[in-house]
């Protein structure tokens, strides 16, 4: 297989794709151990944690209850995953089972420190008894999930993944990109797509049905409803999988613009799993908690002591005027025309012998004095009264605002 042919099995979008979740996914991560100072850490190892005895547990159910296909066990089955190999150019080959699927047709793929596992669940290999490429397609389109490392990266995207839109589209990209690799181990594209259109038509009708004809269903998908849950899904709809695998560029009907609108709306959660999820707000949540609420909490009452200060603007410029006019200091704040209780409740005290403002809000006061240079400029100053901090005054008024 030339360079080339091995370009031919991805799906073009998923290179893209591919580049943006893994950018955004390293930049979350980084983000929250700055953020934390280190503390994502330790819920990272938590999760790491979690993530062992989840997946320990589906190795161990494989191991213990599938069969695993050998040159000796299920032969014809291991020949055809020895040839897909070698068609795909996959050295190291991973461990294959055979495993009861309980009605399910299904193939999966897994990596276990290290290890690769290809699970066939067994109504897929019943009914494809019958296909002599039937089988070779799942196969291809599982190690094509472990020849191109979905499973191996998929920690360093996971934030991105969530994202409307994006998360769902490198989900069906990657689906594509499997699809063309189970593609190129059967013998032709119609074999291929007869084992795809084994999930829609179930394991008998699945030889009855016309493939022409169920790929000409795609120009059903291009209507609102059908795009928007095609846009926040996880799998393209099986009619474009057909068509796609057997035409190379199949016409395809355009998605409903306005189904891109909502869909932007909606995060997608179908390839991590509602549990990832849950487990991603719970990281965000944390994040709030350690770092947001500690923000939040000194920068609330900063920003009342900057509307306390900003509220006297009038106040202290009839101030300036009298002073410079009549070199005194008016005796109330009635005789420059200014209000001693304002419309939102706060109220403004003179002293009549230094001209200092006292502006008292929700039982909290703050001492506005003024500074008079040579030239015979004011400037204000501001320090904390009842109930304040000088943390919390507004740098305007430390260094002398106006």
């Amino acid at each position: 297989m030339t360079r080339a042919d091995r370009d031919e099995l991805v799906y073009p979008r998923e290179y893209t794709l591919s580049k943006i979740t893994l950018v955004l996914g390293i930049l979350f991560w980084a983000l929250m151990l700055v953020g934390t100072f280190g503390i994502m850490l330790l819920y990272v190892l938590i999760g790491y944690v979690l993530y062992l005895f989840a997946q320990s547990a589906l190795i161990a159910h494989i191991k213990g209850n599938g069969v695993e296909v050998t040159s000796a066990q299920f032969p014809d089955l291991h020949a055809q995953f020895v040839s897909c190999c070698q068609t795909l150019q996959i050295n190291g080959y991973p461990q294959v089972y055979v495993l009861q699927g309980g009605g399910m047709m299904n193939a999966f793929a897994a990596r276990f420190l290290g290890l690769q596992y290809v699970v066939l669940l067994s109504d897929v290999v019943d009914a494809m008894a019958e296909h002599p490429d039937g089988v070779r397609f799942y196969l291809g389109h599982e190690l094509g999930h472990l020849r191109m490392r979905h499973i191996g990266k998929h920690f360093l995207r996971w934030p991105a993944l969530w994202l409307p839109l994006l998360g769902a589209a490198y989900s069906r990209a990657k689906e594509s990109t499997c699809d063309r690799h189970g593609a190129a181990c059967s013998t032709t594209p119609e074999n291929a797509a007869r084992a795809l259109a084994a999930l829609a038509a179930g394991c008998a009708r699945w030889k009855d049905i016309n493939l022409d004809s169920y790929a000409r269903q795609v120009s059903e998908t291009g209507g609102f409803w059908m795009s928007f849950h095609e846009l926040t899904g996880g799998y393209p709809w099986l009619t474009k999988r057909v068509a796609r695998v057997m035409e190379h560029k199949p016409s395809l009907p355009r998605r409903n613009r306005w189904a891109g609108v909502l869909a932007a709306m909606v995060p997608y959660s179908g390839r991590i799993g509602g549990a990832g999820v849950v487990i991603l707000y719970f990281y965000i949540v944390i994040f709030i908690l350690t770092i947001g609420l500690p923000i939040y909490r000194d920068q609330l009452p900063r920003l009342h002591g900057h509307l306390m200060f900003s509220e006297t603007a009038m106040t202290r410029s009839a101030l300036e005027d009298y002073y410079i006019n009549n070199h005194d200091v008016p005796s109330s704040l009635a005789e420059i025309g200014q209000k001693e209780h304002l419309n939102n409740g706060d109220t403004l005290a003179l002293d009549e012998h230094n001209m200092t403002i006292t502006v008292t809000s929700h039982n909290k006061s703050m001492l506005i004095t003024p500074r008079i240079n040579k030239q015979k400029h004011i400037s204000w100053y501001c320090t904390p009264g009842t109930g304040m901090r000088a943390a919390q005054m507004p740098a305007t008024c430390m260094n002398g605002g106006h």
